[in-house]
């Protein structure tokens, strides 16, 4: 499972936020591919600048492990 992050502020390298659908819940994501669309989706110039390295990488898919009950 994969979430999105976006850092919003490219002086704080520190301020990733969690991308959140329109309903409030966090985007989630069963493969990387389908994650990476999604941030191209909605933040294009952001991706693009990343892709030939115009800029410092703010999106990111990020891995989520689920806690195994017991």
């Amino acid at each position: 499972m994969f979430k999105l992050q976006v850092q919003e502020d490219d002086k704080d390298p520190q301020a990733w936020h969690d991308i959140k659908g329109p309903d409030g819940k966090l985007l989630t994501f069963q493969t990387e591919a389908a994650a990476h669309a999604k941030l191209e989706e909605l933040y294009p110039i952001l991706v693009k600048m990343e892709r030939f390295s115009a800029g410092p990488k703010r999106t990111r898919a990020v891995v989520m492990y689920a806690e195994k009950e017991d």
